[in-house]
């Protein structure tokens, strides 16, 4: 955990290793909001003079070979961006930020991370894809699948929620079947997409938010709601208390943040009796709670976050590549093709071709330039970049020495890392 508030400011009134030249700018439309005001306060507090960036009063402009972006109708000349994009604009501000990446300018939250954090059904697919606990959850397009729904996720009650939604909105607890298939009857006349959970009932009315900056929890909180109310969240009027979080839970809301894409998330946590439950995760969390109950300088762990890294750019090394005609990146999934299984990395690739994994994904960490001797696993995924064509050819080979008899793709242009 971070140190506490008062100590922190101290620091960042030293400045002592941030750079008065870097200019930040912070994406939001409520400048006199906590969370915003408080960013701006402790990026002044080391030397920072950050701007407050209307995210709907950007103007985008794409021509042959180039692009270029205005915000109220003046130049947008900045290094640094932390994007605080609410539900409402998420569609314009990811294609803000999106532009804003192609410009070559840092991002604290890229814009795919923030699309996928607010479907919720996408960022549960992705987390479960990753082995990273989930309450079981089920996506229902129609009143005839509720009961096979209910059934799957263990039994009522249940949670049904809508896919979009923000701070406790259009999440309900539903206690029979009648009441559960009406409520999606409704939801799904209203043109809503509909999932139904798993119902934890030692979490009920409770959770935890871990604040996640980088790769390390910075701060955490329990949130209780209040009454009858099953939602803990602080803006349905929860009350927010101090915890010390558990190292397991830590490690779930750090690789959760992570596979999303997320520099910067809320991720929310169910104390289930079997561990951690991820719960949801949230690209622009809220830090008044969080900093109060806490009394940790959230807003000073992000700027000095935000600060430390700019120098820093992420590389999409696929699309990179792909710059250069039939070069790309590919990834295997050991699981399609079970005769892969105990073979090592020389056997699958054309003699004459140097091997071209630079990574593989096992036991939820990645083996950097492994040995051509390492033996295949069932749940490894290799990660192969190179010239396309040759790539697919050497899997092809491999897959008719090991007596496959028909190819069906070996490798999704997609990694799973």
């Amino acid at each position: 955990m971070s140190s506490s508030m008062e100590e922190y400011s101290v620091n960042g009134e030293e400045g002592a290793s941030h750079s008065v030249d870097l200019r930040i700018a912070i994406l939001s439309r409520g400048p006199r909001l906590y969370s915003t005001r408080r960013l701006v306060e402790e990026a002044r507090k080391r030397g920072l003079d950050p701007y407050v960036a209307d995210p709907m009063k950007f103007s985008l402009f794409v021509a042959d070979g180039n692009i270029d972006i205005l915000h109220n109708g003046e130049v947008f000349d900045y290094d640094a961006v932390i994007p605080r994009i609410g539900h409402s604009i998420t569609k314009h501000g990811v294609a803000v930020l999106r532009h804003l990446e192609q410009l070559g300018i840092w991002t604290a939250n890229t814009g795919t991370g923030i699309l996928k954090s607010r479907d919720k059904l996408h960022a549960t697919q992705i987390l479960a894809r990753n082995r990273i606990p989930v309450p079981r959850t089920t996506y229902v397009r129609d009143i005839i699948d509720v009961e096979t729904a209910v059934d799957f996720v263990g039994g009522l009650p249940v949670v049904i929620k809508v896919t979009q939604g923000t701070q406790g909105q259009g999440v309900f607890l539903r206690h029979t079947i009648r009441e559960a298939r009406n409520l999606v009857q409704g939801l799904l006349l209203t043109g809503r997409s509909i999932l139904i959970q798993e119902y934890i009932a030692e979490s009920h009315g409770k959770d935890v938010r871990a604040l996640v900056v980088g790769d390390r929890v910075v701060a955490s909180m329990r949130r209780r709601a209040r009454g009858r109310e099953f939602r803990s969240n602080y803006h349905l009027n929860g009350t927010v208390e101090s915890v010390d979080l558990p190292k397991e839970f830590e490690e779930a809301a750090c690789r959760a943040a992570r596979v999303l894409g997320l520099h910067i998330a809320g991720v929310d946590l169910l104390e289930s009796r079997n561990g951690p439950l991820v719960l949801e995760v949230n690209s622009s969390p809220g830090l008044e709670g969080i900093e109060k109950a806490s009394g940790v300088n959230v807003a000073g762990e992000i700027i000095d976050y935000v600060t430390s890294e700019t120098a820093f750019a992420e590389v999409d090394l696929d699309q990179l590549l792909r710059t250069v005609p039939g070069a790309g990146v590919l990834s295997l999934q050991i699981r399609n093709h079970p005769t892969f299984v105990g073979q090592t990395l020389a056997s699958l690739f054309n003699s004459k071709l140097e091997i071209p994994v630079f990574a593989l994904s096992r036991d939820n960490s990645l083996l950097w330039n492994p040995s051509n001797e390492l033996q295949l696993r069932y749940e490894d995924v290799l990660i192969c970049y190179g010239e396309l064509t040759e790539l697919r050819a050497s899997l092809r080979q491999a897959m008719l020495d090991g007596n496959v008899n028909e190819f069906d793709g070996p490798a999704s242009e997609e990694t799973n890392a």
